[in-house]
């Protein structure tokens, strides 16, 4: 004997009560004379068989959901945001920025303090920030960078505008990003208005970070502090990439490269302790640095492009962070 779950008839009668006419399991169980849980089971049956399909629309920004999903997952980030990849960088950057400045705007919290550091895509973001967002932003930047070239790029510059934009409050180094050597860096480092600065780090809740290469078109060339020849010797030293202008390998390892760290800024090791990290950056080329960047613990959030996600994912099996 047939039993009455199978029934394909009774399927469409009871999806036509639950879906079309709104009603609850219980009162169609009533109306037929059956229990809810033989109405469950009907219902489970009519999807399963086809009778039913639930088709999710994709709306725009959410046909990336399952690459996020899979990037997320391989690389243990606690959130993963994908746009999709354009032809020309400039409006890559821009889609990227925005793309960051939304998932900001539902991460700050009141009296949050936020570590800004420096580069073209972060550049993008002010941009998209509103002042209806969380009350008493305070920004603050992760290295210093004053009297070179393109200040739209720099640390202070963009704190500058991110608390314009949300109407919070902001603070400032008043000393290069990077110095001639580590006695330089030790002292200005001791400066009282320095040293209050790099003290508030220890009470930020959100770091937004940009994550360079050693290229000709990277952001610490741009702004003057590297040059073409100093690039070239990083890349023989096998360095990936940085943040705050602090140089590690594919491992995230930064030892190799100390003798290089004369920034005036954090100290790209205490990023791990930062509850919210936000890595942003686009660019298939940009997918080692990336990598590098996660598995030393810097970043816990990562916002890229379709095409540098997709790389990530051909990069091999899931990675330990450091911390």
């Amino acid at each position: 004997m047939r039993k009455v779950v199978d029934d394909e008839r009774l399927m469409v009668k009871v999806c036509e009560m639950y879906y079309d006419q709104d009603m609850h399991q219980k009162a169609i169980a009533k109306s037929l004379g059956v229990s809810r849980p033989t109405v469950s089971r009907l219902i489970k049956n009519a999807r399963a068989l086809g009778i039913v399909e639930i088709k999710i629309k994709a709306l725009e920004g959410t046909q990336h959901i399952p690459l996020e999903r899979q990037v997320k997952r391989q690389y243990g980030l606690k959130e993963v945001i994908v746009v999709d990849t354009l032809p020309e960088l400039e409006a890559q950057k821009k889609l990227v920025g925005e793309a960051a400045a939304k998932y900001l705007l539902k991460t700050f919290k009141d009296n949050d303090i936020v570590g800004v550091s420096m580069g073209s895509t972060l550049r993008c973001i002010p941009e998209y920030l509103k002042s209806d967002t969380a009350k008493n932003l305070s920004f603050i930047p992760l290295i210093g960078g004053m009297g070179y070239l393109k200040r739209e790029l720099h640390s202070n510059y963009l704190v500058e505008e991110f608390a314009k934009k949300t109407e919070g409050t902001f603070m400032l180094i008043y000393a290069p990003a990077r110095v001639s050597g580590k006695n330089l860096k030790n002292k200005l480092l001791k400066e009282e208005s320095i040293a209050g600065m790099i003290n508030m780090i220890n009470r930020m809740r959100v770091a937004v970070v940009g994550i360079g290469v050693p290229n000709d078109q990277s952001a610490i060339m741009a702004t003057g502090f590297y040059n073409s020849e100093e690039m070239r010797k990083m890349q023989q030293k096998h360095v990936v990439g940085d943040i705050c202008m602090q140089f590690f390998d594919r491992h995230g390892n930064t030892d190799p490269f100390e003798a290089d760290n004369n920034v005036v800024g954090i100290e790209i090791k205490r990023l791990r302790s930062i509850p919210e990290t936000v890595g942003v950056a686009c660019g298939v080329e940009k997918c080692e640095a990336i990598i590098g960047a996660i598995q030393g613990g810097y970043i816990n959030t990562l916002i890229t492009d379709e095409a540098c996600a997709k790389k990530m994912l051909g990069k091999g099996k899931n990675i330990e962070r450091n911390s």
